[in-house]
């Protein structure tokens, strides 16, 4: 039976995952269009409007490695089950919460929903787990796709459901739950095997200290955290300034819908460019490129700037972040993986989190109308692209170890 696991059964595994990203996928850019608005609209203080999205991602990275135990001892079936369910919770508890008009339940909400974000990001790696090595990239590509579906869908049931009930934003939240709810049956035709346990005389490899002191780590992790942090810190921000500056709830839908085919389309060519010219070089340009996202942004506040903003923020996200992990992951051992991935998403998702959550307070608290808050937001960046364009030259110029 053991001949039967070639790529035929793969293929049909990444088929699954395609719809799983595309369909249960949409719930975020649905969630990350509306959740600062909605917070906007609850919380005592508009300081904390985006404080819903912080506790996505603070779910999600606390998440992630209870569901990656789970996922080794029963199975990828079940973990995405976790997560879908959680995305169902989440999105029941976030509907009560705006009907009982309650800031604190909404955020109970947010957080169940994280589950759900923790479980979306293992997609890629079970479409790799039983592909062969020249169907494995392909596999992931694929997944990937998904991704690009899943940003054209779910800002269009946003502008669909956001005013179709008497309590805005509350039609978007019982939709999440039947996303959640159908697109969990997509899982009941997947077929993984489960991963073998690991020998007891498996080695050890080095400690986490050493790990993220080894230079090449270190600076991988910074240019990854940076990378998704500021990406995160102006996406969060952007409904509301969209919104705030005269334009409508589509407008930021739109907007949104941009941003996300950017991080996501250059995926099929990256990894092309990252081998091509080399994953230093790739990373730097991401880091160019999130830098005149700021630029742009700072131009104006015509809709125009907006997209084209928000477009640069993606593709700088893809080429930073994605050269970040390519540079880590050929930086440590195979039987250092779970241990150097693990401390990576933490400190990753640890910046992710401060940075939706300085959003709301940038963008809302520090001047007195939108204009002022959007351009704290992207000032902001310029001091973190700084700390890893510096990081990035020290490794490049530092004498090459034997």
């Amino acid at each position: 039976m053991s001949h039967a696991i070639d790529d035929t059964s793969a293929r049909r595994t990444v088929f699954i995952l395609v719809l799983a990203q595309a369909f249960l996928g949409a719930q975020m850019p649905m969630i990350f269009t509306i959740g600062g608005l909605a917070g906007q609209s609850l919380a005592p203080n508009v300081c904390f409007a985006t404080l819903p999205i912080s506790l996505i991602v603070l779910g999600s990275m606390l998440s992630a490695t209870p569901l990656s135990a789970l996922m080794q001892r029963f199975g990828r079936r079940a973990g995405f089950m976790v997560g879908a369910g959680g995305g169902a919770i989440g999105g029941a508890v976030g509907a009560y919460g705006l009907y009982l008009n309650s800031f604190t339940v909404f955020l109970a909400g947010s957080f169940l929903t994280g589950i759900y974000m923790s479980a979306q990001g293992f997609y890629r790696f079970a479409a790799a787990d039983t592909a062969s090595d020249d169907f494995r990239p392909k596999a992931i590509s694929y997944v990937m796709a998904g991704g690009l579906a899943s940003a054209i869908i779910g800002p269009q049931l946003v502008k669909v459901t956001s005013d179709s009930m008497v309590i805005p934003f509350m039609g978007t939240y019982l939709g999440v739950i039947l996303i959640n709810v159908i697109g969990a049956a997509l899982f009941l035709f997947i077929n993984i095997p489960k991963p073998a346990p690991v020998a007891a005389d498996a080695p050890r490899g080095r400690t986490r200290w050493e790990l993220i002191t080894t230079p090449r780590i270190a600076v991988a992790v910074i240019c990854a955290m940076v990378s998704y942090a500021l990406m995160n810190l102006v996406m969060t921000s952007t409904p509301l300034a969209v919104v705030g500056c005269g334009y409508q709830q589509n407008n930021a839908a739109d907007v949104v819908t941009a941003h996300v085919l950017a991080m996501f389309a250059p995926s099929f060519f990256t990894g092309h460019l990252i081998a091509r010219f080399g994953v230093e070089k790739i990373v730097a340009t991401g880091l160019v490129i999130l830098a005149g996202a700021g630029a742009v942004a700072l131009q104006g506040v015509e809709l125009g700037n907006f997209f084209i903003a928000l477009i640069l923020l993606g593709l700088g996200w893809n080429f930073g972040f994605i050269g970040a992990t390519t540079m880590l992951a050929g930086a440590h051992e195979p039987h250092e993986r779970g241990r150097m991935q693990g401390m990576n998403d933490l400190i990753v998702f640890g910046g992710v989190t401060v940075a939706s959550l300085a959003s709301g307070g940038l963008m809302n608290c520090s001047g007195g109308d939108a204009v002022t808050g959007w351009t704290s937001v992207n000032l902001a960046m310029a001091p973190f692209l700084m700390l890893a364009g510096a990081a990035l030259i020290w490794l490049v110029l530092r004498p090459q170890e034997a």
